[in-house]
Order: structure tokens, then sequence, then C-alpha cells
């Protein structure tokens, strides 16, 4: 007696990544980057799978934030969705979470990067003018709060 199993082997490869979103098509060029990034990877593990008939199957799964931010929210969904996460809630709390957490790391690096910019210590091999700082903060919406007391 024989028994044939067909047995499939999935690799995912997860990217994410926080893009300066200050563009309208930004999702789309971050997404068409991290497609030229990782395509021929995944083309040579598909191809060797085949060429092998080991079963394996590669595929891509992109999750992009803006810095500010700002994502796809249907295509964010949906994306969670397709990884397994079917409860529509829970995909939703993932979303607002994945905002909230990127708006916090983005507060934090302009907190430190106002603090490099604005100390005079020694380790400081270079400080900008102010007006260098404000512009470049001010062309990109980014805004500093002031410390809370």
């Amino acid at each position: 007696m024989h028994i044939c199993m067909s047995v499939h082997i999935y690799t995912y490869t997860y990217t994410y990544t926080r893009a300066m979103d200050t563009n309208e098509d930004w999702a789309e060029r971050k997404e068409q980057e991290k497609n030229e990034r990782y395509g021929p990877l995944l083309g040579f593990i598909n191809h060797l799978s085949h060429r092998e008939k080991s079963g394996w199957k590669a595929s891509q799964t992109n999750f992009t934030t803006g810095v500010r931010g700002s994502l796809h929210t249907n295509q964010f969904l949906t994306r969670l969705e397709s990884l397994g996460v079917k409860n529509s809630n829970t995909r939703e709390a993932i979303r607002n979470r994945t905002v909230q957490k990127t708006l916090s790391m983005s507060d934090m690096i302009l907190k430190f990067f106002f603090i490099a910019l604005n100390s005079k210590t020694d380790w400081t091999l270079q400080n900008l003018p102010t007006e260098i700082v404000n512009k470049n903060m001010e062309r990109f919406n980014l805004h500093l709060h002031p410390p809370r007391k």
C-alpha cells in the first residue's frame, strides 16, 4: 500500500515600513519599491521549489504606514484578513494601534532630533542653524509640541 500526500509549505515575507507620506502617491511608490526589492527573492524561492518539487510557496505581504500616521485603510485591513485575521474588530484594533504607535514613534524621533540640533555638547559634530531645521520641519508638515510641565 502506498500513501501519497501533497505537502505545501508556505513562506511569507512581511514588510513593514514607515514611509515619508508627504506626496499623494507615497504608498504606491513604497509598494513598488518593496516589490522590486523582494521580487527576485520570491522568484528564486518559487522557481527552486518548482524545480525541486518541494512544495514551498513564497509570497509577500506589504504593510506601509506614513510617518505622519497615514495608511490605506482598506488595503491594510484586507492584508490582515489574508493573513488569517478574520475578526473585523481585531483587524480594526490592529490598524488603530499601528497608527498610534507610528505617531508615538515619530514624536519620539522628532524630540531626539530637536534635542540633538539644539544641544551644544562636545559629541555634536554639527549643529544646523535653527532656520534650516524649522524650514525642513515645516516642509514635511512636522510639528513639535512644547514640553509638558
